[in-house]
């Protein structure tokens, strides 16, 4: 474990904790992490804003989830990938996300930003634009830039504080969450927290991030990672029998 690489303002998880991508297949989670449904939930100004959680869902050791987005028992796999001939080639790069992100200086803050990873949760926005606000000199554009970089499912964002030049990132629990987003009408990523290490198929490990979003409909051009293809596609991975928080609401005709 030594040997991984881990991002700045990350931590490691236990051991126990692992998610195996299968060459054409799904994903292996390993150490039993809790798993539920996230619903993105905006706020008064229509704009992502916070998480409602809705179904829990207990997982074997270990458990398949699915990737290709074909699965009839969604979130697990059925093997239906086999059926449609997926291709899960993985095609994300190994190096660390912030060799290719760009940096934006503020008074108080800067901001990292990687856009190879965005998975379109739209926390960019909530009160302003977040490379907007990181140039702004007021104190609550500084905690906005926090909020909205943390509440970033795939870590494309990361403040950072400018005097020390260390990482303003939350501390999150190993755990998955199931990302649904009902104002885009569509379901999202696999929402992997708390750095759990992530296992190529041919056996090596990506960078442990604190916060990573991993594809769940199949269509993702930056494999295993979410690259914001389901919004496109309106892809519907999500249960609504398994029930909805009071904050979300299907979207018409669902």
């Amino acid at each position: 474990m030594s040997k991984d690489k881990v991002s700045p303002g990350s931590k490691a998880a236990d051991a126990r904790y692992r998610i195996v991508v299968l060459k054409d297949g799904p994903y292996l989670v390993y150490g039993q992490p809790p798993l539920t449904q996230q619903f993105i939930c905006n706020n008064e100004d229509g704009n992502s804003w916070t998480y409602a959680e809705g179904a829990d869902y207990p997982l074997a050791e270990p458990a398949a989830l699915c990737r290709c987005g074909a699965s009839k028992n969604k979130p697990f796999c059925d093997g239906s990938h086999a059926e449609v001939g997926f291709d899960g080639s993985e095609t994300a790069s190994s190096t660390p996300i912030l060799q290719g992100a760009e940096t934006f200086d503020g008074p108080k803050v800067q901001l990292t930003d990687n856009p190879d990873y965005c998975a379109f949760a739209r926390f960019c926005d909530g009160k302003g634009r977040i490379w907007n606000l990181v140039g702004l000199p007021q104190p609550h554009a500084a905690d906005h830039v926090r909020y909205e970089a943390n509440h970033c499912p795939a870590g494309r964002l990361l403040a950072w504080d400018k005097a020390s030049g260390t990482p303003l990132e939350d501390v999150l629990e190993p755990a998955l969450g199931l990302i649904e987003d009902p104002p885009a009408h569509c379901s999202g990523p696999l929402w992997v927290k708390g750095g759990i290490r992530v296992e190529s198929a041919d056996g090596t490990s990506y960078e442990i991030r604190n916060r990573v979003t991993l594809c769940r409909c199949g269509a993702s051009e930056n494999k295993p990672f979410c690259d914001g293809s389901h919004a496109g596609r309106n892809w519907a991975g999500k249960r609504w029998q398994d029930g909805l928080p009071g904050q979300a609401e299907p979207a018409d005709g669902e």
